[in-house]
């Protein structure tokens, strides 16, 4: 198992940066998708620009849809300090996520069997970019900062379910994904 900080496994681009999420969903819609992995480079978001979309639960995470359509799905997703993912894949689809704030950790799994083990351990701090995919393993996110955070997720084509660990029966579930809103960009 590796552990190190993680402040972006994305480098950033020489592009104009996207300041708010009216611009990221403007050019994603004008961009083919091989071009997303650039997109994701160069979003540059703060709390201001995404606080006015944020939902909260103490029990979970919350999923808020910025943009779906059959290329691309967006998505705010809001945290309480200690909220995290239970480990999923990402139904056979690719995954940017920017973190807006806050600290957070990925951890990377392997599966080995019928066994999951841990690969790879990131500390992520605000403003990285990560990347997945199935072929890479699955993987949860965990908000260890002391404070609320965001994260914008980007996926290449729209995740309708995806395997969660049932940590209980040592198994993988089907699910299907839900949003706690749907966010209207004026």
């Amino acid at each position: 198992m590796n552990s190190k900080p993680q402040e972006d496994n994305i480098s950033k681009s020489s592009d104009e940066p996207l300041t708010s999420l009216s611009q990221l969903v403007e050019k994603l819609n004008g961009s083919p998708t091989k071009e997303f992995v650039s997109i994701a480079r160069n979003v540059d978001l703060v709390t201001s620009d995404v606080s006015d979309f944020a939902t909260w639960s103490t029990k979970k995470y919350t999923r808020n849809c910025i943009e779906i359509n059959d290329r691309f799905e967006l998505i705010l997703l809001c945290w309480e300090p200690g909220q995290k993912t239970p480990i999923h894949d990402h139904g056979g689809e690719e995954c940017w996520v920017y973190f807006v704030n806050s600290e957070f950790e990925e951890i990377i799994y392997e599966k080995v069997g019928s066994a999951l083990r841990e690969k790879t351990t990131l500390a992520v701090v605000p403003g990285s970019v990560t990347f997945m995919s199935d072929f890479m393993g699955v993987h949860s996110l965990h908000n260890t900062g002391g404070q609320r955070g965001f994260s914008v997720h980007l996926y290449a084509k729209p995740i309708t379910s995806c395997n969660i660990f049932n940590v209980d029966s040592a198994k993988f579930e089907l699910i299907e994904m839900k949003y706690d809103t749907q966010i209207e960009l004026i």
